[in-house]
């Protein structure tokens, strides 16, 4: 990968953290949480402030390498609500972190 920052800042991990509210996946606010690949690197994906999303251990885990809204649906998670969730959180990240 051509010169793709391969972690976050600390500020850019609380400022996500602290949009999501818990585990963007299942909303799950009692398990600690971990820097999870919208799009699996393995798929395309880059590991940016824009395709992190942060996961609890369980879903980072069984996500896996899947594409997400395939992986939403079998979980039977809402697969609507994550996406627009994930549109309002790059937004904001973006005003945040302009130069991210």
């Amino acid at each position: 990968m051509d010169r793709v920052e391969h972690d976050l800042s600390d500020a850019q991990w609380a400022a996500l953290k602290g949009l999501w509210g818990g585990c963007a996946y299942c909303g799950a606010t009692d398990r600690p949480l971990q820097r999870d690949c919208v799009l699996a690197i393995s798929r395309g994906g880059r590991y940016t402030l824009g395709n992190i999303a942060p996961a609890c251990g369980p879903c980072n885990a069984s996500k896996c390498n899947d594409e997400v809204t395939g992986w939403l649906r079998r979980k039977r998670l809402d697969e609507r609500a994550f996406l627009i969730r994930h549109i309002e959180v790059r937004a904001e990240l973006a005003a945040q972190f302009p130069s991210a």
